[in-house]
């Protein structure tokens, strides 16, 4: 467990080694790109009262302008519920379709924000401050720039 701006993290270097998320690490100094993903119990949304929703509501909205004002904030999306979901698998060469989310979990993708911090620590320290983390999970994950179509796919695949 290591400590970054007095948040705890588990499982970063003691479960994957000390050289892990060295390619995160790698570009200090330089503003990185990380996605927060929110993920939260949908279905106890309707069950809370209208001033329980709007005072999540304005917390969220709240946290939105403070990464705005920071000039963290590059975008923001919120899903719809996952009872909206499609989910397409192909098997035997087939496209299967189903209707609704792929798994059953106590916790549903809601959404996830864009950020552009200095590093890591910055990133969770956004997390850390979600309105998310008090009821669900934020999970931050750098991200690639670019597509397979704009990058060298050899920077991903086993050397011959």
């Amino acid at each position: 467990m290591s400590e970054c701006l007095g948040i705890e993290r588990h499982g970063y270097e003691d479960e994957l080694g000390a050289d892990s998320g060295k390619d995160a690490k790698s570009l200090r100094g330089k503003q990185m790109k990380y996605v927060l993903l929110d993920y939260v119990g949908e279905a106890g949304w309707p069950q809370l009262t209208r001033e329980e929703q709007k005072h999540w509501l304005v917390a969220y909205k709240a946290y939105m302008e403070a990464m705005t004002k920071a000039g963290v904030l590059k975008n923001t999306i919120g899903l719809q519920p996952t009872a909206t979901a499609t989910t397409v698998r192909v098997a035997n060469e087939k496209p299967k379709v189903l209707d609704g989310p792929y798994t059953d979990s106590k916790e549903q993708l809601g959404g996830f924000h864009l950020i552009e911090v200095e590093n890591l620590d910055e990133a969770l320290a956004w997390a850390a401050r979600s309105p998310t983390a008090l009821h669900g999970v934020v999970e931050v994950r750098p991200i690639f720039e670019g597509t397979w179509l704009t990058v060298d796919i050899n920077d991903f695949i086993k050397p011959e």
